[in-house]
């Protein structure tokens, strides 16, 4: 009898240890669910995050450009203004010496009009035909 029950104490105890083992191994495994579930969170938010800030870097980007660009126009503009006056001037010089040559000629077209329309009248009407050296011989 002594040693059916220490076998069935033994069992029993065994029983209870693989219970026991068997209740910290289904723990174990939700612990690991659990686990899991928040690394996966912790993951979302970071991605979450970097997609957060490349949106911000782009738009802060964006700002930049367009402050860039608006500086170098201004720039731009300022220099046109202080050179462009220049070209006016010489824009007006020029206009100025094209308008004083074309007096000129029209002052010679007047005083020497009638010589030459007389010379174009003389040459075109006092013809004297002269044969070619290729047909006298």
């Amino acid at each position: 009898m002594v040693s059916r029950l220490s076998r069935n104490w033994w069992l029993v105890a065994n029983g209870e240890q693989q219970s026991a083992q068997n209740s910290a191994g289904i723990q174990t495994l939700l612990d690991n669910r659990q686990a899991e579930r928040e690394a996966q969170k912790i993951v979302q938010k970071a991605r979450e995050y970097r997609t957060q800030r490349i949106r911000d870097a782009k738009s802060e980007a964006q700002k930049e450009i367009e402050e860039y660009r608006n500086q170098k126009e201004e720039e731009y503009k300022k220099f046109e203004g202080e050179h462009s006056s220049g070209y006016k001037v010489s824009e007006a010089e020029a206009d100025k010496e094209a308008e004083v040559k074309l007096q000129e000629i029209k002052e010679a077209g007047k005083e020497k009009g009638d010589k030459v329309i007389a010379d174009l009248i003389r040459v075109t009407t006092d013809v004297k035909p002269v044969a070619s050296e290729k047909i006298k011989a």
